[in-house]
């Protein structure tokens, strides 16, 4: 066997993998990722005109400046006002100090540790 028939051994069989994947649906197609892709952007954009329709300048400013470091924390707070807005549940914009309460009950309580020398 030569190189020549491995080589394309090998590009058959890399083909048959290729279509496989694609048939059990392990491979996306770049047409269908390019409109998963869309759409998730396009949810995107509403999620955030709706943040900027119920939160005030400085709420959405704290938001922006939590998700540094909590970003999980940020997505779910995020869904659950996008969620009440939408349901009609929010009356008004909310402020910083109304979020800055919601963030407060949502966070989990730190325990106090003391250490106690002898």
């Amino acid at each position: 066997m030569g190189g020549d028939e491995l080589e394309e051994i090998r590009r058959r069989k890399m083909e048959m993998l290729r279509q496989q994947q694609q048939q059990q649906g392990q491979m996306p197609d770049p047409q269908a990722a390019g409109q998963q892709e869309q759409a998730r952007a396009e949810m995107e954009a509403k999620k955030q005109a709706i943040m900027r329709s119920i939160l005030t300048p400085e709420a959405r400013e704290r938001l922006n400046t939590l998700r540094m470091t909590k970003p999980e924390m940020v997505e779910n707070v995020e869904a659950q006002l996008v969620g009440l807005a939408q349901s009609g549940r929010l009356q008004g914009k909310l402020d910083d100090a109304k979020l800055r309460n919601l963030l407060m009950q949502i966070q989990p309580k730190k325990r106090e540790i003391s250490i106690i020398r002898k």
